[in-house]
């Protein structure tokens, strides 16, 4: 029976431990697969921005929601290519709904990982179109081996992270900010 118990301790530990393995690291933090998109979120020292205009935008709640949701996640570097007076401007009380709109463009509903994404471009003919809860439409295409972004004005988002699973979705890291 002793011996039982610490067979299943072990299997248990190891299976937990290729869980966190499987995720990888986004901002120097583990990614763990039994926390929410916002709770990994504020974890990552590259999504400080992102977390800030979350709470801002009056976010957090519904991106700690049961989802699944498919989050494009800009990075620090993403949003400093806006011009800083542009996104202190958006992150205002009185641009709550301007700013949840331009990061609700980032989310789609369900858990899309990297491999639907492909298939999805594939059967598009190189090209997917992926509804945000947003309304609008992002072009998901591919470049080499990436998964690239756009938006209808020619905004280009690479995905360099893909993958990140989340009790409520998964995060793809992106390079760029998009917007309807």
């Amino acid at each position: 029976m002793l011996k039982t118990l610490a067979l299943v301790a072990l299997v248990t530990l190891a299976s937990a431990s290729s869980l966190r393995a499987e995720n990888p690291m986004v901002g120097g933090a583990p990614m763990l697969p039994t926390k929410d998109i916002v709770d990994n979120a504020v974890n990552s020292k590259d999504h400080t921005t992102l977390v800030a205009a979350v709470k801002a935008a009056g976010l957090v709640d519904t991106l700690k929601g049961k989802g699944p949701f498919t989050v494009f996640a800009p990075t620090n570097a993403a949003f400093s290519k806006i011009p800083a007076s542009k996104l202190e401007s958006l992150m205002k009380p009185e641009n709550k709904e301007k700013l949840a709109r331009v990061l609700t463009f980032h989310v789609v509903p369900g858990a899309l990982k990297a491999s639907d994404l492909a298939q999805k471009i594939k059967d598009g003919g190189g090209k997917a179109k992926l509804q945000t809860v947003q309304g609008g439409n992002l072009t998901a295409s591919m470049s080499g081996d990436k998964i690239m972004l756009a938006d209808n004005s020619g905004n280009t988002a690479t995905v360099t992270i893909a993958d990140v699973i989340q009790s409520n979705g998964v995060i793809h890291v992106v390079d760029g900010v998009l917007k309807e």
